[in-house]
């Protein structure tokens, strides 16, 4: 059987890879001491910076290989441009629903759906709906739209919302992070505006083929390096790409950090150049990697990545409740949550722990999942014919 028609290794390890580390972000959500975003340079400490930072990738790199993957399903399941087209609709439309329900009540632990939440998920789902469209055309087209998503949306960041409901609410949408109220006492928090977050899943599409190369390894690492080239151009000479210029700091590391403190809600071009650049290195590593001890795990959460991220996030939450409880300290706050403050925040310092602990329960997090990824993805492999189970 021709090779390419398998899944392939090196995308399922990359994305198990980012899986393990959203699960770190998410951890120190939880169970930080440190009551300051980890990458504002005049508070965080190198350890807190580092730890955030190295989660950029994750959402990238789940976008870029949803479309990737849409691509390389063509193949290995035979599906015409039709219907792909319906398969990621219906995918898309299953993704924003369980933002607003499970993945929401996830976060939360609580009833209270006069406000709901829009993040990675939901960018996904509404990513898929637009990628569903664009696939039905010609693939050139599909990719001077991505990289006009991508390169130029930067060009729009002074403005903002207005207070039009339309236009407002649109503008929210697309491209500025805030809430829409869309009934007096019901609003709706989006965290992930949809540009260019669909031109990234547009790009991966068209660059599907690429993983049907036999020198792909060598493709996709010069392409990382052109990213990386690219973005040191943009950035050194504050040219374009990232709304925040870096300036010189305390010291040279903290200065170093204001380079790499990009923007994230849009993900600026500078921030996609770099955690893309770094993908596709990753990507080209991965490639033939046949240490068991970490190409098995790998391969076993890339391949139930939806499984995963539904899991860890009851798993963490609740953790972060039994700790908080077992120390005689308050829980309400991990219940807690508003249209303004939707997620919950620890009242006092005391409540967290430092960074070591930290990654102590992080471990402990992948190693509870891990045998439940495993079993899920045999199941998986054994009910191939039950279509539900592609969709997580």
């Amino acid at each position: 059987m021709n090779p390419t028609m398998h899944r392939l290794e090196s995308i399922d390890m990359m994305r198990g890879f980012v899986m393990v580390l959203m699960a770190l972000d998410h951890t120190r959500d939880y169970f930080t001491n440190a009551q300051f975003d980890p990458v504002d340079l005049s508070r965080t400490s190198a350890a807190y910076f580092l730890t955030r930072w190295i989660t950029h990738l994750c959402a990238p790199t789940f976008m870029l290989l949803a479309g990737a993957g849409a691509f390389l399903s063509t193949h290995r399941k035979n599906l015409t441009q039709g219907q792909l087209s319906v398969y990621l609709a219906s995918r898309g439309l299953w993704l924003i629903v369980l933002e607003l329900t499970l993945v929401r009540f996830g976060w939360t632990f609580n009833w209270d759906y006069s406000y709901a939440i829009g993040q990675v998920i939901w960018a996904l789902g509404w990513s898929m709906l637009g990628l569903a469209i664009l696939v039905l055309l010609p693939r050139w087209v599909v990719a001077w739209f991505a990289m006009l998503l991508i390169a130029g949306h930067n060009a729009f960041d002074g403005i903002h919302a207005d207070n039009s409901q339309v236009s407002g609410w649109l503008w929210i949408f697309l491209h500025e992070p805030g809430m829409i109220e869309y009934l007096p006492g019901h609003s709706l928090n989006l965290y992930y505006p949809l540009i260019p977050w669909i031109g990234v899943m547009a790009a991966g599409y068209c660059l599907g083929p690429v993983f049907l190369e036999p020198n792909r390894q060598t493709i996709v690492f010069w392409l990382g390096l052109f990213c990386l080239a690219l973005f040191l151009l943009l950035r050194l000479g504050n040219l374009y790409g990232d709304p925040q210029p870096w300036a010189p700091q305390k010291n040279g590391l903290f200065t170093l950090f204001s380079m790499l403190n990009f923007q994230k809600y849009p993900p600026s071009l500078l921030y996609l150049l770099t955690t893309l650049g770094l993908m596709f290195i990753g990507l080209a590593l991965l490639e033939g990697l046949k240490l068991q001890c970490i190409r098995l795990p790998l391969l076993t959460v890339g391949k139930a990545p939806l499984f995963f991220y539904l899991l860890h996030i009851y798993l963490i939450h609740g953790a972060a409740l039994a700790v908080t409880h077992f120390r005689g300290l308050p829980v309400a706050w991990l219940f807690a949550g508003s249209a303004a403050h939707p997620f919950p925040a620890a009242p006092a310092p005391e409540y967290g722990y430092d960074l070591p602990v930290v990654y102590g329960v992080w471990l402990a997090v992948i190693v509870l999942l891990y045998p439940l990824c495993h079993a899920f993805v045999r199941i998986k492999q054994r009910y191939r014919h039950i279509a539900w189970l592609s969709y997580l």
